[in-house]
Protein backbone atom coordinates (compact mmCIF):
# COMPACT_ATOMS: atom_id res chain seq x y z
CA UNK A 1 0.00 0.00 0.00
CA UNK A 2 1.23 3.25 -1.36
CA UNK A 3 1.38 6.60 1.45
CA UNK A 4 -0.41 9.55 0.19
CA UNK A 5 2.11 12.22 0.70
CA UNK A 6 0.96 15.06 -1.50
CA UNK A 7 -2.79 16.47 -1.25
CA UNK A 8 -4.18 18.83 -3.85
CA UNK A 9 -6.82 21.76 -2.80
CA UNK A 10 -8.16 24.66 -4.39
CA UNK A 11 -8.06 28.07 -2.49
CA UNK A 12 -11.46 29.97 -1.80
CA UNK A 13 -10.24 32.83 -3.18
CA UNK A 14 -6.96 32.63 -4.85
CA UNK A 15 -3.77 34.21 -4.91
CA UNK A 16 -3.71 37.50 -7.34
CA UNK A 17 -0.11 37.64 -8.80
CA UNK A 18 1.86 41.32 -10.28
CA UNK A 19 -0.20 40.51 -13.72
CA UNK A 20 -3.40 40.25 -11.99
CA UNK A 21 -3.67 35.96 -12.82
CA UNK A 22 -5.32 34.17 -10.20
CA UNK A 23 -3.74 30.85 -9.06
CA UNK A 24 -6.49 28.60 -6.94
CA UNK A 25 -5.29 25.11 -7.36
CA UNK A 26 -2.47 23.73 -5.87
CA UNK A 27 -0.61 20.59 -4.05
CA UNK A 28 0.39 20.58 -0.72
CA UNK A 29 2.84 17.80 0.88
CA UNK A 30 3.06 16.23 4.35
CA UNK A 31 5.31 17.81 6.39
CA UNK A 32 8.71 16.63 7.44
CA UNK A 33 10.84 17.38 10.83
CA UNK A 34 12.88 19.54 9.19
CA UNK A 35 9.55 21.85 7.73
CA UNK A 36 8.60 21.88 11.35
CA UNK A 37 12.10 23.17 13.06
CA UNK A 38 13.71 25.25 10.40
CA UNK A 39 11.40 28.30 10.74
CA UNK A 40 12.11 28.14 14.65
CA UNK A 41 15.55 29.62 13.55
CA UNK A 42 13.66 32.47 11.11
CA UNK A 43 14.48 36.00 12.32
CA UNK A 44 10.86 36.99 11.60
CA UNK A 45 9.15 33.75 13.19
CA UNK A 46 12.00 34.63 16.11
CA UNK A 47 10.44 38.10 16.27
CA UNK A 48 6.47 37.14 15.61
CA UNK A 49 5.40 33.75 16.68
CA UNK A 50 2.31 34.16 14.10
CA UNK A 51 5.12 34.33 11.00
CA UNK A 52 5.72 30.68 11.71
CA UNK A 53 2.46 29.51 9.52
CA UNK A 54 4.23 31.86 6.76
CA UNK A 55 7.27 30.07 6.36
CA UNK A 56 5.50 26.82 7.06
CA UNK A 57 3.45 26.90 3.78
CA UNK A 58 6.33 28.34 2.01
CA UNK A 59 7.78 25.04 2.32
CA UNK A 60 5.02 22.74 1.95
CA UNK A 61 2.53 23.88 -0.29
CA UNK A 62 4.23 22.91 -3.45
CA UNK A 63 2.59 24.07 -6.44
CA UNK A 64 0.12 26.97 -6.36
CA UNK A 65 -1.51 27.38 -10.29
CA UNK A 66 1.23 28.23 -12.47
CA UNK A 67 3.54 30.08 -10.14
CA UNK A 68 7.51 29.22 -10.55
CA UNK A 69 8.07 28.71 -7.20
CA UNK A 70 6.08 29.46 -3.58
CA UNK A 71 8.05 31.76 -0.87
CA UNK A 72 7.07 33.89 2.16
CA UNK A 73 6.28 37.15 -0.51
CA UNK A 74 3.39 34.54 -2.53
CA UNK A 75 1.89 33.20 1.42
CA UNK A 76 2.01 36.86 3.04
CA UNK A 77 0.13 37.65 0.03
CA UNK A 78 -2.62 35.65 0.39
CA UNK A 79 -6.27 36.46 1.32
CA UNK A 80 -7.10 36.06 5.05
CA UNK A 81 -9.56 33.47 4.18
CA UNK A 82 -6.96 31.28 2.32
CA UNK A 83 -4.49 31.85 4.78
CA UNK A 84 -7.07 29.82 7.59
CA UNK A 85 -8.11 27.35 4.68
CA UNK A 86 -4.54 26.25 4.41
CA UNK A 87 -3.48 26.10 7.54
CA UNK A 88 -6.56 23.95 8.45
CA UNK A 89 -5.64 21.65 5.51
CA UNK A 90 -2.38 21.49 6.97
CA UNK A 91 -3.31 20.27 10.52
CA UNK A 92 -5.75 18.12 9.26
CA UNK A 93 -3.14 16.30 6.67
CA UNK A 94 -0.29 16.21 9.51
CA UNK A 95 -2.64 14.96 11.88
CA UNK A 96 -0.92 12.56 14.12
CA UNK A 97 -3.77 10.45 13.99
CA UNK A 98 -4.18 6.48 13.19
CA UNK A 99 -7.33 4.66 12.01
CA UNK A 100 -6.57 0.82 12.02
CA UNK A 101 -9.27 -1.58 10.42
CA UNK A 102 -9.85 -4.20 12.73
CA UNK A 103 -11.76 -7.88 13.14
CA UNK A 104 -13.47 -8.94 16.34
CA UNK A 105 -11.91 -12.25 17.47
CA UNK A 106 -15.44 -13.77 18.68
CA UNK A 107 -17.95 -12.93 16.31
CA UNK A 108 -15.51 -12.01 13.14
CA UNK A 109 -16.98 -8.56 12.14
CA UNK A 110 -14.50 -5.64 10.45
CA UNK A 111 -14.64 -2.48 12.21
CA UNK A 112 -12.40 0.28 12.20
CA UNK A 113 -10.80 2.12 15.26
CA UNK A 114 -9.65 5.81 15.93
CA UNK A 115 -6.37 6.25 17.71
CA UNK A 116 -6.60 9.95 18.88
CA UNK A 117 -2.59 11.84 19.01
CA UNK A 118 0.00 10.93 20.65
CA UNK A 119 0.18 11.76 24.25
CA UNK A 120 -3.89 12.24 24.67
CA UNK A 121 -5.57 9.51 26.63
Amino acid sequence: MEMKTEYEFTLPRGYVDKDGVVHRDGVMRLANAKDEITPLNDLRVQRNRAYLIIVLLSRVVSKLGTLPEINTGVVENLFAGDLRFLEEMYNRINEDEATLKLTCPECGHRFEKEFGRLGES
